[in-house]
């Protein structure tokens, strides 16, 4: 994944003067090889030439204006395939967003093809295909009728009208997102699936350009996006209507969005200490990067948005603005000292951090708030008018604030003092959800796949639902392509070791994103919680094994049998899992299969 030079085995030292022939350019010190490193030569090492400072704070991108796109595959050549320089420039320019397109558009088929089977009501859409289409007409959730399912999915259709306010355990905006399908196609298998099924597919749009800026390769962010699309539980998450796709996809917008002003605040930061365009080898200086202000950064105002949206889904979003509010000033740091500053984390917390609280965490709640609209500019809301008549807040307030004196809140407008009082029982019922489920797990199997959920399962006999056996099955089962998973279980390891050993701030990222949708659930040891919770941080899991083949494939510079080895390696680890999901598919979209087919896919008994 790196980019090396092979002219050289002797080592450079950081920040020397550049030895490219300019007049009065003073030549490059170079350091002798270690004998360790002559070793590592025989396998393909070449130790790098300095970086320019430019260069270290903003690499260029793979494809792009300004970048060498050299001659024509001699690949292809080969093969007797001539392509014309014309096109092969316009390839290579617009491949970054030519291959991404193309994955997306195969994701698209796969998620939307036959959308609407099974037609039925499968596990929790029972709650949010309802409620999303109560909250756009009343602008809050209302109780159904015991019989409202039936009704619903009769043939003709009849829909109840949902009468009193409901208690609901999540936040609105997710079925706010919901509803804009049933508006579009109506209340029906179809339409509640289908905003879900937009973002499952523009996620493996997004993960393909997160790859290709956070790898500097557009090869390895289709990869990316590729794995993202042949994984079994984003399939079956991006084709059922339920709330946690939704909150992988604003926490994977707020991921892009970080990055995209991670690039572009240290390339203004390389401007401001001298490392331009036109004199990218400028010497680090302490003086001119302690004293640089980024300025306004409206990537990272968006990125608030897009957590608050996160939190206004499930309040396991709210992981997500800590770790990434984190790791966003670690970047800041990091840039910094690259710069030349000698005190870089003391400067990012002075300068750096209270703008990025500012553009994070208050944009976030004024998001989050904003998302409660329909609830708070209405009047028949669960608790909306409780603190009418009332002076302060309710005696139970939320988690650790329980112990707080209660003191006059009647300068608090009444509305926001009820919408606290419901959060404090939202809060309540879900720490205290213990009631047992068949399909609940452990987050301590949830990364090798150990308990996962079926959503949907009939089992029809010959003559009924095309069965042509004696006994068949249908299900739609929440679960990881097994070989991808457990691939991804090492592809983890390998970015902890790449982060805390080689500090390779790519790796520290991805597994950001990963321990933000996973580390929180260990607190909840009896809770009532699924595999399927694991969409949150999914698109990471891709991204870590993406970079694991990266490793594979070694640096482009690279011996050519080391990357010859190393190309099949990746070559048939990727084709393994595209068999492995397709194999399991049918147990993903419901197709009627003979029941022994579907005994030889549940490997474990704890599948079943």
């Amino acid at each position: 994944m790196d980019e090396h030079r092979t002219d050289t085995l002797t080592a450079a030292a950081p920040g020397d003067a550049r030895d490219d022939g300019t007049p009065g350019a003073s030549p490059r010190r170079r350091h002798p090889l270690t004998t360790w490193q002559r070793r590592l030569g025989r396998y393909g090492y070449r130790a790098a030439d300095p970086t320019p400072l430019r260069e270290r704070l903003v690499p260029p991108m793979p494809d792009g204006p300004g970048v060498d796109v050299g001659a024509p595959s001699p690949v292809l050549a080969r093969l007797g395939l001539r392509i014309p320089p014309g096109l092969w420039l316009f390839l290579c320019r617009w491949a970054g967003w030519i291959g991404p397109l193309a994955i997306t558009l195969v994701a698209g088929i796969t998620i939307f093809w036959n959308l609407g089977n099974p037609h039925a009501i499968i596990f929790d859409e029972t709650y949010y295909a309802k409620d999303s289409w109560s909250i756009w007409h009343f602008g809050y959730e209302r109780n159904w009728a015991d019989n409202a399912n039936t009704l619903i999915m009769q043939h003709p259709q009849k829909i109840p009208t949902p009468t009193g306010a409901e208690f609901i355990a999540h936040p609105p905006a997710g079925k706010w997102v919901i509803g804009i399908g049933e508006m579009i196609f109506g209340l029906n298998p179809f339409g509640w699936r289908f905003m879900v099924a937009v973002l499952g597919t523009l996620a493996v749009l997004m993960v393909c350009r997160i790859g290709r800026r956070l790898f500097r390769s557009t090869l390895l962010g289709c990869v990316a996006g590729l794995l993202l699309t042949c994984d079994g539980m984003h399939f079956v998450m991006s084709r059922t209507g339920l709330l946690d796709q939704v909150v992988m996809f604003w926490a994977l917008c707020a991921f892009g969005l970080l990055l995209i002003d991670r690039d572009r605040s240290r390339a203004r930061l390389a401007d401001l200490v001298g490392a331009t365009a036109d004199n990218p080898d400028a010497a680090p200086n302490d003086e001119l990067a302690t004293a640089a202000r980024l300025g306004w950064r409206p990537y990272r105002l968006l990125a608030g948005v897009c957590l608050g949206l996160d939190c206004a889904t499930k309040w396991n979003g709210l992981w997500f603005v800590a770790f990434f509010g984190v790791m966003t000033v670690l970047w800041d740091a990091g840039a910094r000292k690259a710069a030349g500053a000698r005190r870089p984390y003391r400067t990012a917390l002075l300068h750096d951090t209270p703008l990025a609280f500012v553009w994070m965490v208050p944009v976030a709640l004024v998001t989050y708030v904003a998302a409660w609209s329909g609830w708070l500019f209405t009047s028949g809301g669960y608790d909306r008018t409780w603190a009418d008549g009332r002076k302060g807040l309710s005696p139970s307030s939320i988690g650790p604030l329980h112990n707080l004196p209660q003191f006059d809140m009647s300068w608090v407008p009444a509305p926001l003092r009820s919408l606290w009082h419901y959060h404090s029982e939202i809060w309540n019922f879900n720490t205290n959800l213990h009631t047992p489920h068949t399909y609940m797990s452990n987050p301590w199997s949830w990364l090798v796949n150990g308990r996962p959920v079926s959503f949907y399962y009939e089992s029809p006999t010959n003559g009924q639902s095309g069965c042509h056996v004696a006994q068949c099955s249908s299900e739609v089962l929440a679960i990881g392509t097994p070989l991808l998973w457990w691939t991804a279980t090492f592809a983890l390891v390998y970015c902890l070791y790449r982060w805390l050993l080689r500090r390779d701030w790519r790796a520290g990222a991805i597994a950001c994103g990963i321990l933000a949708g996973y580390l929180p659930w260990f607190q909840w040891q009896q809770r009532t919680i699924f595999l399927f919770y694991t969409i949150a941080f999914e698109p990471y899991l891709a991204l870590a094994v993406a970079f694991l083949i990266g490793a594979l494939l070694g640096s482009a510079r690279a011996r050519g049998d080391r990357r010859l080895l190393g190309g099949i390696a990746a070559g048939v680890l990727v084709v393994a899992i595209m068999a492995n999901f397709l194999y399991f598919l049918p147990l993903y979209d419901a197709q009627v299969i003979p029941i022994d087919s579907w005994r030889a896919r549940m490997w474990w008994p704890t599948w079943i």
